[in-house]
């Protein structure tokens, strides 16, 4: 048998590449919609430039086609070892590929991905730690954190809308650079409200923990609100849980604040001062108690081992 990447690869590889010379070829258009962020085709995302496409192919998920560049054929010799023989691989001229690219320095490779379906069950297996955005918009910030979600070992990330606001698509072209390939790894659900999430987080026995900018806030005057906020150390992250991130600006709603079991607060030293940072960045906050939970969460495999 030969090696991955021998002849018989690169012979397979030659005989399934085609050559695209116009603007209106529809392959290229479905590329152009997929690394724009339109909708280029159900369950469908554009991925550009080699990590990315790298982690595409290490993802597991199906690869509906390869468009390489004159420049970017530099690149092939790193991706045909784990590239399946049946995907097309399209070559076209560095400058129909900079008309489809949606970086500035394109690299010239990029791949469409056919996305998984993730449920609200997928993030739940095993020890839940799941991280729920509800309302943020920057998809540099959704990319971010789900990069750290799974760095820190969440098992799921949801995109919820919170009423007329909804959180940026984990899998547009943004989100997925700023994820660094993550998005196609963790399980993440895309398009569901805050509300119906915390209903099935609860079902779960999954505790719902909601992260807030002070330790008194307008949420904490409410009856129904708990009466402070917890320190991210004095939560135990060890069982079933979700952290609520709000949007970048407005943060949660209070009727999401309200409908969590607990609220958590990072403690900044800047509080203290009287010119300070209003509040960490909805990625930073997200970082931060997920390292927590994952700190905790080796504390006790280290006791129980």
């Amino acid at each position: 048998m030969a090696p991955s990447g021998g002849p018989t690869r690169n012979k397979a590889l030659r005989e399934n590449s085609a050559s695209i010379t116009s603007r209106e070829n529809q392959w290229l258009k479905r590329f152009r919609a997929a690394l724009a962020g339109e909708p280029g085709g159900e369950g469908t995302a554009g991925v550009e430039g080699v990590r990315l496409v790298e982690a595409a192919l290490g993802s597991g998920l199906a690869i509906e086609a390869l468009l390489v560049s004159e420049s970017g054929a530099r690149h092939l010799p790193r991706i045909v070892p784990v590239l399946a023989g049946d995907v097309p691989v399209l070559r076209t001229s560095d400058k129909l590929f900079a008309s489809v690219a949606d970086t500035r320095t394109p690299q010239g490779i990029a791949a469409l991905v056919r996305l998984r379906r993730a449920t609200i069950e997928d993030c739940l297996r095993g020890a839940a730690l799941v991280l729920a955005m509800v309302g943020v918009q920057d998809p540099g910030n959704v990319g971010t954190m789900i990069r750290a979600a799974e760095a820190f070992g969440s098992t799921g990330g949801v995109a919820c809308s919170a009423g007329d606001v909804g959180t940026a698509d984990p899998f547009g072209p943004k989100a997925l650079r700023a994820s660094a390939g993550a998005a196609l790894r963790l399980p993440v659900v895309h398009g569901i409200a805050a509300g119906v999430l915390i209903e099935k987080l609860r079902a779960s026995g999954t505790k719902v923990y909601a992260a807030v900018a002070a330790p008194e806030d307008a949420a904490g005057k409410s009856p129904a609100a708990p009466s402070r906020s917890l320190l991210p150390w004095e939560v135990d992250w060890k069982s079933p849980s979700a952290i609520l991130i709000g949007n970048e600006g407005a943060g949660l709603p209070e009727e999401i604040v309200r409908a969590a079991d607990a609220r958590v607060c990072i403690p900044q030293a800047s509080a203290r001062t009287r010119i300070g940072i209003e509040s960490l960045n909805a990625a930073m906050a997200a970082s931060v108690l997920l390292y927590e939970a994952m700190r905790q969460r080796n504390t006790e495999r280290k006791k129980l081992s």
